[in-house]
């Protein structure tokens, strides 16, 4: 097996951006537009004549971008599996082959409208554009260092560490005595946290073992709540080789149970859903809450360490989004799915 690159992986040697992400696309249309507007201000000579110069050459610009980040979509297969100077040359051709076929389109209107469109001109500035682009690109991904992404990752992830193995290690504490094989038995499932929790945490993991470490955490959870904590789970229509950041459920699931069920004093219930929809996962957790027992420090912290790795992983094709909902509290999260590559 060979897992999705790990952001380490993704840094450490030159590799094209994912035409297909949300936040490549933003960046490539921001930044095309505004070598477009600099060219138009550099050849414009009159300042009258800029707004129909600009609006003549967004009419070019816009279909060329849009043609082309869908065809370098198409192609991620393909790039994904050559060489970055390989790559870099088919991004280039691919550009400037949309750009000139754009411009053949476009030549019987420009005519008529007394313009003319020039495909080998279109087609040269497009590759330059491109060009320019993947160059910055390039200077971003390591502008983000290896090490310090790394450490970036390994501080977020230790963050969650020391709450999760203290309130673990009080729980087996609080049957020690009272239930002695209950508590040798959680001190097995802490013993198999903690080679969860020790290992490298860099690669995306599969969602089956997220959910194997959160029920372990709720079962540890069981031995200080006993049956005030109640967990429903609906998962059965999400694919368990579902490739999410490490670490993602059980945070989640330690501020439902420190945050809501724990002040209440009485059964309640945590409700986990995880569904494939598209070529999308979508996460909904809730909660009980109550605004008199609202504790939003350690909860806007844990929720803050969870959506910047997720930024890390995916960039802008996943989002996060948290609230109060009537008497609930309800964390959704939506992220690509993505799964392990079998050679």
């Amino acid at each position: 097996m060979d897992k999705t690159e790990s952001i380490r992986e993704n840094l450490s040697h030159p590799r094209l951006p994912d035409f297909c992400n949300l936040g490549v696309m933003l960046r490539i249309l921001l930044g095309t537009n505004v070598l477009g507007l600099l060219a138009a201000l550099a050849r414009n000579r009159r300042i009258a004549d800029l707004g129909s110069e600009v609006v003549e050459l967004a009419a070019t610009l816009e279909p060329t971008v849009i043609g082309s980040l869908l065809l370098l979509c198409l192609l991620r297969p393909v790039l994904r599996r050559c060489a970055y100077p390989a790559g870099i040359a088919v991004v280039i051709a691919a550009s400037a082959g949309t750009a000139v076929l754009v411009a053949w389109i476009a030549a019987p209107l420009a005519a008529a409208t007394g313009g003319r469109e020039n495909g080998l001109e279109a087609g040269f500035w497009a590759a330059v554009a491109a060009g320019a682009l993947l160059a910055y690109f390039r200077c971003q991904a390591q502008a983000r260092s290896p090490a310090l992404t790394e450490a970036r990752l390994m501080a977020l992830t230790a963050r969650i560490r020391p709450h999760f193995l203290f309130n673990s290690l009080n729980a087996v504490l609080g049957v020690i005595r009272s239930d002695p094989r209950r508590a040798e038995s959680a001190l097995e499932e802490l013993s198999d946290l903690f080679r969860v929790l020790m290992r490298d945490n860099r690669d995306l993991v599969a969602l089956s073992e997220e959910i194997a470490l959160a029920r372990q955490y709720l079962d540890l959870e069981r031995l200080r709540l006993g049956d005030r904590l109640k967990v429903r789970w609906e998962v059965d229509s999400c694919p368990p080789d579902a490739l999410v950041p490490p670490l993602m459920l059980q945070p989640l699931l330690e501020n439902a149970v420190y945050h809501g069920i724990e002040p209440l004093g009485e059964a309640a219930e945590i409700r986990i859903s995880l569904a494939r929809v598209g070529d999308r996962i979508r996460l909904e957790l809730a909660n009980p809450f109550s605004e008199a027992h609202a504790s939003h420090h350690g909860n806007r912290m844990a929720l803050a360490n969870i959506r910047e790795r997720l930024l890390l992983f995916f960039d802008l094709e996943a989002s996060m989004s948290t609230g109060a909902e009537g008497h609930r509290y309800v964390v959704r999260i939506e992220l690509p799915y993505r799964k392990e590559k079998t050679q």
